[in-house]
């Protein structure tokens, strides 16, 4: 019995994370989408299945190799072939260097890099036999440069940047594409409209990133031709400093 192709979203949040998830559906995916909550999953899953998609959500930390062990496990046995990963969990945080705690370093080092690897692992074994698939990890500003107050962040970034980077290098011979997209600029989400107001304010003006243009860019990441691969991509609005 044929089975279609599964593309999994780790950290399907309400912006980027579940537009990626929306984008590969309408191209008749099976989404399998996580968060660490699986009932904030809801409104996604109704979404995709309201327009004729096939959605199936799970809670899971990522940060937990049990868990993401399981995952693919259960994924590949009783969902389907996983063709596309994207890595897409979210640890920005901001804290001058002598108020930035252990906890709070290891925190978003296990969120941002750990998971990174755990998702990037699991989805290699899976991928390594068929001799293809897509591995996407999201990338920020900061995996480029560490600004100030960010050290957590940006620390943690850079680990993901070098896995990504590593990963490429080992998988690409296999025929596996992994991509490091860097999303460079504000994202149009709640929580800039909330924090960022003047920021938000400029969205009108196309000055911050659309996550469905984002989205469109990942599904682009996976149709290139193995001749033709990208594996870094800045995306940035059109008056955005760098």
């Amino acid at each position: 019995m044929h089975r279609a192709p599964v593309a999994v979203v780790i950290g399907a949040g309400d912006a980027t994370g579940s537009a990626v998830a929306k984008r590969f559906a309408r191209e008749g995916f099976t989404l399998c989408v996580t968060r660490r909550s699986v009932d904030k999953l809801d409104t996604l899953v109704g979404d995709i299945e309201a327009a004729g998609g096939v959605a199936n959500p799970f809670g899971c930390d990522a940060r937990v190799e049990k868990e993401m062990v399981e995952l693919f496990a259960h994924i590949e046995k009783d969902i389907g072939p996983i063709e596309v990963v994207v890595f897409n969990i979210g640890a920005n945080v901001h804290f001058s260097i002598i108020d930035t705690t252990e906890r709070v370093f290891r925190k978003v080092w296990e969120m941002a890099a750990l998971s990174g690897f755990l998702t990037g692992r699991e989805a290699a074994k899976v991928m390594i036999p068929r001799g293809k698939g897509t591995i996407i990890f999201t990338g920020a500003t900061a995996s480029l440069r560490g600004s100030k107050d960010f050290s957590a962040f940006a620390s943690a970034k850079f680990a993901l940047r070098a896995l990504a980077q590593s990963m490429a290098r080992e998988l690409g011979p296999k025929g596996i594409h992994v991509a490091h997209p860097i999303i460079d600029g504000a994202i149009d989400t709640v929580f800039i409209r909330d924090n960022f107001p003047e920021r938000y304010a400029i969205k009108d003006q196309d000055g911050i990133l659309n996550p469905e243009h984002i989205a469109e860019q990942y599904w682009q990441l996976h149709c290139q031709p193995r001749d033709s691969w990208t594996h870094e991509l800045d995306l940035r609005p059109w008056m955005e400093t760098f």
